[in-house]
């Protein structure tokens, strides 16, 4: 028998058992770094509010965002009124998820705080257009899109929870409204997110910046940038691709108004995000849809200043579709915003998104109930 030559066998078998270990543990790894799992997302309910609802002498809608104090079981939802029906605005809501069912008494709005500027005042009319909002500790930051047509920038700004201003984020350059560049008018900034490590703040334009390309149309989508702010540093420090899917059609001849933009965002930890996109054409009216997305694989394009002639050279942000709302089988309003709310039963948790009703008599204030079953960070 050669001892020599079964213990080199041996000592073969034993490398290669060591490699094989070493491989798994690192692929494990990889993958827990890249990955989360797709979560299981079941739909709970629905509650509307007609157009004209007063609530403490203002009318209620434009809600185009949501988020939740986990501490005070309160949600924030900021209206997108310019300061024209009344000041620039947020509510308070209650959503009581303990009942049997959801009915029109799921959902109580509980308070109305009117934001100030930087003088202390409310803002003038026509002078800001809110469209997201996150909280932070007992803090809100809330985004402006601003408006093209009159010049006004977009703007992110942190208030208190009475409606004080406390400080202006920076906006990067790009952004600024001017002749061939910036944001395109009620296609700004309408998302806002925090990390749950609260190191950073997102938020990404409804369509492409000026230079970067062209708005949704029916054969393809538009360039977002997602930028992702450092929150010690009150900094943006990188931006990233987002493609939106094109305007969603069922007809060869669709005329008047039509859109799809990524209206909110919804971190799931520092990488990890939920995008929403809502398309609009009178052959399909609102189409939903929600996706999860993952940053680390993609390109920082921050020092890009206009993408036009050099998408084929940038890693946009990676998009799975969790759900297409349609199969929900109920009629979709303008859905804008989404946050997650208290744990529910099983491990599961809340997740909830409202609409902007435009302040349109044909339209409701619809706030949609699910439940959500995923990773956390």
């Amino acid at each position: 028998m050669n001892i020599f030559k079964n213990r080199t066998y041996k000592y073969l078998i034993l490398i290669l058992i060591t490699c094989l270990i070493i491989a798994v543990i690192t692929s494990r790894i990889i993958n827990s770094a890249t990955q989360v799992t797709i979560p299981k997302i079941t739909f709970l309910g629905e509650v509307n509010f007609p157009t004209r609802l007063e609530f403490k002498n203002t009318e209620v809608g434009g809600l185009s965002a949501i988020t939740y104090n986990p501490e005070k079981q309160i949600y924030y939802a900021i209206s997108d009124d310019r300061s024209s029906k009344a000041p620039a605005r947020f509510y308070s809501l209650k959503i009581d998820l303990e009942q049997d069912e959801i009915s029109e008494k799921t959902v109580t709005f509980t308070d109305v705080t009117t934001l100030l500027n930087d003088t202390g005042k409310p803002f003038p009319a026509l002078s800001i257009d809110t469209e997201g909002i996150a909280l932070i500790g007992e803090t809100l930051f809330i985004s402006s899109e601003g408006d093209r047509e009159r010049q006004i920038q977009p703007f992110i700004r942190e208030f208190s929870l009475t409606g004080k201003q406390l400080q202006n984020l920076p906006i990067p350059e790009k952004f600024i409204i001017e002749t061939n560049n910036g944001v395109r008018n009620n296609l700004a900034i309408e998302s806002l997110t925090i990390a749950p490590s609260k190191k950073y703040l997102f938020t990404a334009t409804e369509n492409a910046l000026v230079q970067d390309g062209e708005e949704a149309t029916f054969s393809m989508g538009s360039y977002c940038r997602i930028i992702q702010y450092d929150l010690a540093k009150g900094q943006p420090e990188t931006e990233f691709l987002y493609i939106t899917e094109p305007i969603a059609t069922n007809s060869n001849n669709v005329g008047g108004f039509s859109t799809n933009g990524l209206v909110d965002l919804l971190a799931l930890d520092d990488t990890h995000l939920l995008s929403l996109e809502r398309s609009f054409s009178l052959a399909t009216g609102n189409v939903i849809k929600l996706f999860q997305i993952n940053l680390s694989g993609a390109d920082n394009i921050q020092d890009i200043d206009a993408l036009n002639n050099q998408i084929t050279d940038i890693s946009p942000v990676q998009k799975k579709l969790l759900l297409d709302f349609s199969t929900l089988e109920i009629v979709l309003d303008n859905i804008e915003g989404i946050t997650f709310g208290p744990d529910l039963a099983d491990s599961q948790r809340s997740l909830i998104l409202v609409s902007d009703n435009n302040f349109n008599p044909l339209q409701i204030t619809q706030i949609l109930i699910f439940s959500y079953l995923g990773s956390r960070e």
